[in-house]
């Protein structure tokens, strides 16, 4: 066992400059002098990551169901992922934990005057398993969301309770379509049953919440008109600091400033392309949002990574699609827009086509996995102490229903989690089920029961403790 024997640094400690507040990663030299690394992972410092991802899965028709083009065959760890659109996380297994065969009830039409609203309803439902009012006006409301629920726990530890992050063009207002207000569609995030929040697309914006304590909007018009990096303003800062690390603490800082400065330079680029007066796929996205989807992607994870290495915030919730989009996926082989695929007419070329378009969005999981596996956190990495949930209220969305609705966990929450196991439960389960269950991992242990739930579900598998 190796002991720390440094002088303190505090965890909250911030580089400061002009606009600009770089907290540090978790360095050696914050533990206190003869403190293992060992037992560091403290309670309440697990990461939550909540992703969803709509229009369902192919894996929900009859026919991909029988071809497992989402659940593998076999529960427990013995699974195959290889038909499947979890194909892409086979090098992550040990620290998957799928959940097959749940519903989102909720989702569903209550009354005669809510039919044919599935789209416009089924986001807001996913992390708050509850059932949104019909609404246009303001009165808007559904139910407080897990990613909230917990940030209220965790969220006064951190400089920032909670981030919320989206792809697909959100800020729209008013009424939708059946009956319903744009907010359930553009949000999975509520503090409150009536108080949603806000989802924020432009990584330059994102960067600049993480990084810009303080900043006026002059500063960082400044920073952008002559390409300077916020670590500039924090150069003498920087090397003080070093002066004072191991040599062990000194790499990881210096690994950690250039993710950042990395990140900044990818979305410099970003912007300076889309200023150049070339020709933009998506011209009416701000100026900070890549044209490619993966790209966007790619970048909002790196954010999601650096700020849950500082300690800023430990939860983020990201809308990786907005429903009834057509946004057409080139890399994933399908020129068919996402909207379209979706509504396969239960054809089997067509749901092929469409297992195609899952495949792609789950494939760009593992990258964001691999960075937080990369990192370091106390005597483990970001992996070890984070939950990654991943799914969708939909389940069939040809037929619009939300039966055998995608859902996968990763990571390891803090330890909370084994991984490697393929959980299906029994037809007519409440997905609410395996919410509830989550958020005993994260600790809320005195959460009885969340939305429809029922009763909670034992994530580690049989032989485990169930949490």
């Amino acid at each position: 066992m190796s002991y720390l024997t440094k002088r303190h640094l505090s965890r909250r400690t911030v580089l400061k400059g002009m606009g600009v507040g770089v907290s540090l990663p978790l360095l050696d030299a914050m533990l206190p002098a003869r403190t293992a690394w060992a037992g560091t992972r403290a309670t309440g410092r697990t990461r939550l990551a909540a992703i969803e991802m709509v229009h369902g899965s192919a894996g929900a028709t009859t026919y991909g169901a029988s071809k497992h083009m989402w659940s593998p065959a076999a529960a427990g760890r013995a699974f195959d992922l290889g038909p499947t659109s979890l194909k892409p996380l086979e090098p992550f297994r040990e620290a998957l934990t799928i959940i097959s065969n749940t519903d989102v009830r909720n989702a569903e039409a209550f009354d005669l005057p809510e039919i044919g609203g599935d789209h416009f309803r089924s986001s807001a439902v996913f992390l708050t398993q509850a059932h949104p009012r019909q609404t246009q006006g303001s009165d808007v409301r559904v139910g407080t969301s897990l990613d909230q629920l917990y940030a209220q726990r965790v969220g006064r530890e951190t400089a920032i309770p909670s981030m919320q992050l989206c792809i697909e063009n959100v800020d729209q207002a008013g009424g939708c379509s059946y009956g319903y207000s744009c907010v359930y569609t553009d949000t999975i995030s509520w503090a409150t049953p009536s108080q949603p929040l806000p989802m924020v697309r432009d990584p330059r914006f994102a960067f600049d919440q993480l990084f810009g304590i303080g900043a006026t909007p002059e500063d960082r018009a400044e920073r952008r008109a002559n390409t300077s990096s916020i670590l500039d303003w924090i150069t003498g800062e920087v090397a003080r600091l070093r002066q004072d690390l191991g040599p062990a603490d000194r790499v990881r800082l210096g690994e950690y400033l250039e993710n950042i400065r990395e990140i900044e330079r990818r979305i410099q680029a970003i912007e300076a392309r889309n200023a150049s007066g070339e020709s933009r796929e998506m011209p009416e996205a701000p100026i900070g949002v890549p044209d490619s989807f993966t790209d966007h992607v790619t970048l909002m994870f790196d954010l999601q990574v650096v700020a849950f290495a500082s300690d800023i915030t430990r939860v983020f919730s990201f809308k990786m699609g907005r429903d009834a989009s057509g946004r057409v996926y080139p890399e994933s082989g399908v020129s068919t827009g996402f909207h379209p695929a979706s509504h396969h007419q239960e054809r089997e070329d067509r749901i092929t086509e469409f297992q195609k378009i899952n495949t792609y969005h789950v494939g760009l999981i593992p990258y964001f996995l691999e960075k937080l596996k990369a990192t370091p956190d106390g005597d483990g990495t970001l992996l070890d102490n984070t939950l990654v949930l991943y799914g969708s209220p939909m389940g069939n969305p040809n037929v619009h229903n939300h039966k055998r609705c995608p859902l996968f966990l990763a990571g390891h929450a803090g330890g909370a989690l084994t991984g490697g196991h393929h959980l299906v439960t029994p037809d007519g389960t409440p997905m609410a089920n395996a919410m509830l269950s989550v958020l005993h991992v994260l600790g809320l242990e005195d959460v009885q029961a969340f939305g429809d739930s029922t009763a909670p579900l034992n994530l580690n598998g049989p032989g485990a403790d169930s949490r």
